[in-house]
């Protein structure tokens, strides 16, 4: 027998907080949107203000400031960016247990007051030396990564326990898309703190004055807001009533809490006869989580899960990263233009190849996730990746390292483009349906934290590939086109696996995974 409570959630009709909800929980993957494309501007600042070349400045003391200009050092870049990943995959993690033992509502605030306060606090930055700067910058990265990190299986787990039957998979996809907000909200925030700065500023128009140093820390507070916003709504939200009437297993509250924000009938959830619960409500799942009974059920769901996120977030994060490689061909990082422009150029540049493919890959997702379904979008997003990665990848040495222009960049908005209509947003979905409510925050957690583990093996992947021919600035040809190979044989193995391992759970109701027969017993 289900639940009616149960029932009710997977034929409710789509109401206003459905909307809200999407809101609310989205917000965390806005934050880490936010944050992650902000680096690649502020790094610019960050190396006009901290990185000057010093060895020629002392052969001529007269010589110009802004001569004397270097770039942040790609291994730099790398390392912060893989401090705050390494911070998100411990959030998976910790948060993810949290939300399955103390439940989702409890620990839901907590990963957002951190996320708040560790953007702040990136802003506040100690000290006005490089290396102190740095380790600063890093360790408050590391803070707003946990933070995000937590936000993964809660909000995915939240959206997919309050969402209905029929329309599920477009509103985790949704809560997803929150990600290409972010990014273009980055750019947007980036190229208005710039302006101002430079138009206030007196100083001439080659130089980067020393307010620059108040630019990119502001540019980092920003991020807080939209996140400290929501901090209200998200603390009023109830529990979702899958988690109290299967894990906490106290029907009658989970049907209290599902009329406060959802329009049902009482009469159509609550249960007509007591519910007796024979043995008494167990403080644990009948059998443990990686036990061989979990591993025997949900082993193999677990699994792919896991490699899949792993293998899609090598391909992301290295093409993301491949961006400030592409850059110096369409902005020229002259020592005559200050870094207030400079920053403005790369976040334009960000913003436009957002709104062409980012932002459009996150909404064709939202739109068929529900009509055609998760495993084939999954599929048709490797492959499509694997073939563009080939066709900049095989002919780079010869063609594409002399040639980046149009043609480039059409194919590298596709990579981008096909990875949202495919395995970036599947990957976030698949875990918040595939496993019981006891389990469901804890996998999730798990398949995301192994994800970033592939993100971080991208971004130093990448530094290999991005090391400079010493002559032309350019990065090796050679291993660009090794690097870019593998990223397409990467997607292949993605494809592979997702046709013979992943399970469609298109239309499905998530009691499907649930084993709540040897705990619960209805009496009439």
């Amino acid at each position: 027998m289900v639940l009616k409570v149960l029932s009710a959630l997977d034929a409710a009709k789509i109401q206003l907080y459905h909307f809200k909800a999407i809101i609310i929980a989205g917000m965390g993957l806005f934050t880490d949107a936010y944050d992650l494309f902000c680096i690649p501007p502020i790094m610019k600042l960050i190396g006009r203000i901290y990185y000057l070349d010093h060895h020629n400045s002392d052969k001529c003391s007269v010589m110009p400031k802004e001569t004397q200009y270097k770039t942040t050092p790609t291994a730099v870049v790398s390392t912060l960016v893989s401090i705050a990943l390494l911070g998100t995959a411990v959030g998976q993690l910790v948060f993810g247990r949290l939300g399955d033992r103390a439940g989702r509502r409890r620990v839901y605030g907590l990963s957002l007051g951190m996320m708040v306060l560790s953007s702040l606090a990136c802003g506040f930055s100690i000290c006005k030396t490089r290396n102190c700067v740095l380790v600063s910058l890093g360790f408050f990265r590391f803070l707003l990564g946990v933070g995000i990190g937590g936000d993964y299986p809660l909000s995915a787990a939240i959206m997919s326990e309050f969402a209905n039957k029929k329309t599920r998979g477009a509103f985790i996809a949704a809560v997803f898309s929150m990600q290409g907000l972010g990014i273009l909200a980055s750019s947007i925030v980036t190229m208005v703190v710039c302006r101002i700065f430079e138009v206030s500023s007196n100083e001439p128009k080659s130089e980067t004055p020393d307010e620059a140093d108040i630019a990119w820390r502001l540019i980092l507070m920003m991020g807080a807001v939209p996140a400290a916003l929501t901090y209200y709504w998200r603390m009023m939200m109830p529990e979702t009533a899958r988690y109290t009437a299967l894990v906490e297993q106290n029907v009658v509250q989970a049907a209290i809490d599902m009329k406060k924000v959802l329009d049902v009938p009482m009469s159509e959830i609550a249960e007509d006869s007591p519910i007796r619960l024979k043995p008494p409500a167990p403080p644990h799942p009948s059998y443990p989580l990686l036990s061989k009974r979990f591993l025997r059920r949900h082993g193999v769901d677990l699994f792919c899960c896991a490699a899949t996120w792993f293998l899609v977030d090598v391909v992301f994060y290295s093409s993301n990263l491949l961006q400030s490689q592409i850059y110096h061909r369409f902005i020229k990082d002259n020592n005559d233009v200050n870094g207030y422009k400079l920053a403005f150029k790369v976040a334009r540049f960000q913003a436009i190849l957002a709104i062409s493919s980012t932002i459009p890959g996150y909404w064709v997702t939202v739109y068929f996730i529900d009509r055609i379904g998760r495993v084939k979008i999954q599929m048709l997003g490797f492959l499509f990746m694997a073939l563009v990665y080939f066709a900049i990848g095989i002919p780079y040495k010869y063609y594409w390292s002399d040639n980046i222009g149009v043609g480039f960049m059409a194919l590298y908005s596709l990579s981008f483009f096909f990875s949202n209509f495919g395995p970036n947003t599947t990957t976030f979905i698949a875990p918040a349906e595939l496993f019981p409510a006891r389990f469901r925050s804890t996998c999730h957690g798990i398949a995301g934290a192994v994800g970033k583990v592939g993100a971080i093996i991208g971004t130093i992947g990448f530094f290999w590939a991005s090391r400079n021919e010493k002559d032309s600035g350019k990065p090796n040809p050679v291993r660009m086109t090794v690097a870019l190979v593998i990223l397409g044989v990467v997607c292949l193995g993605g494809l592979v696996q997702t046709y013979f391992l992943t399970r469609e759970t298109m239309g499905r109701s998530l009691e499907d995974n649930e084993i709540y027969e040897d705990e619960l017993i209805y009496d009439t």
